[in-house]
């Protein structure tokens, strides 16, 4: 328990960043989670408030993924402009930055990296 203490209180000074859809519950619930665990992240809401192409990046090479699985590829977009795993990693981010809603979420960054919390909240807590 002292252990889970010390850490919780490490949490609450470490700069946490949550790329949130606030119309999304799974991003809801994970703002909510960060908050019920003492922390006050930064909250960008991505559709408001668009990344560059240089953050895309940058936030990809966070998580580690490739972009292509960091988007939604249910989205009516995703069809509507033909793309798929094969498609070039700078279109992708030129779809994202036309239709941010293209981009998976919530994401999860701190200094330690970044996660996407889908499908499953818990896979943030290796970087907080």
């Amino acid at each position: 328990m002292k252990n889970h203490a010390l850490n919780i209180s490490r949490l609450k000074v470490m700069d946490v960043t949550i790329y949130h859809n606030p119309r999304c519950a799974t991003s809801r619930n994970t703002l909510k989670y960060l908050q019920e665990q003492g922390i006050e992240p930064t909250v960008i809401n991505y559709l408001k408030q668009p990344l560059s192409a240089a953050e895309l990046t940058d936030l990809f090479n966070k998580v580690g993924i490739p972009v292509h699985a960091g988007i939604r590829t249910k989205e009516a977009e995703y069809k509507e402009l033909g793309l798929s795993p094969e498609t070039p990693e700078t279109e992708l981010i030129d779809a994202i930055l036309t239709h941010p809603k293209l981009l998976q979420r919530p994401i999860v960054a701190t200094e330690k990296g970044a996660r996407i919390a889908r499908p499953k909240i818990s896979g943030i807590e290796e970087i907080l």
